[in-house]
Parts: structure tokens; sequence; C-alpha cells
């Protein structure tokens, strides 16, 4: 029996893709998996690790998840910069949820060496 796959879309067991970004025993190494491992923590309605890695400029009091949302699937579409070697980052993407999607060009920056959320620009 095989594990099934982390809800951010890379082929790996929860545990081993999100999971340890998650649980705190590593940090997400790069922009795009700081992204992916956020919408898991969407999808698994985890808002300490959503409040951990927003960026402290930026980072709302707390997170109301809406009950009823069922997020069904996440697709990269881009991104600039946010590598190890960078300080900022940006990643483009589109989550999809029960009765649509969300397109957004999210921000990151790296604080304290680790990469946390900034903004978002919605786009059409």
């Amino acid at each position: 029996m095989t594990a099934r796959s982390c809800p951010c879309g890379l082929p790996e067991a929860y545990e081993a893709c999100c999971g340890r970004f998650h649980a705190g025993a590593a940090a997400a190494p790069t922009a795009e998996r700081l992204m992916r491992s956020r919408y898991c923590a969407f999808v698994r309605q985890d808002g300490a690790y959503l409040l951990r890695t927003w960026h402290p400029r930026t980072r709302p009091a707390r997170i109301d998840f809406d009950p009823g949302m069922r997020w069904t699937g996440l697709e990269i579409l881009g991104g600039e910069a946010g590598s190890a070697f960078h300080s900022t980052g940006t990643v483009t993407f589109r989550a999809s949820y029960r009765g649509g999607s969300l397109h957004e060009r999210s921000r990151f920056e790296r604080v304290d060496g680790a990469w946390v959320y900034v903004d978002g620009e919605f786009l059409s």
C-alpha cells in the first residue's frame, strides 16, 4: 500500500513533503516550496503554520477558514527568483477549489534566513 501524495501536487507522501515543514522539522528551501506548503496548510486548515510563515509586516491577527471550502488542486504557473540564492521571489499559481479557482502572483521574502509570504496580487 502506498501513501497518498501530498496535496501540494508533488509526488511524495505528505509526511516526506509538506508535512516536515508543517511539523517544523525543516524549512522550505525555496519560495515555491513555501508556497506549496502554504497551499497544503490551507487544505489541512493549519492556521498556526500559515501565521508562522507570513511576513510579520503583513500577517493578519488570525486566519478564519471557510468550513465549506474544499481545495482540489494546485498548479504552479511560473516564478521569478526565490531560490536558495535569492532574498525575494514570486510564484504565480492557480489553486482550484470546488466551484472555481484562485489565480495569484504571491511575493515572498526571507526573514532571518527563512522564506515567508508577504502578499499576493489576484490575477484574472
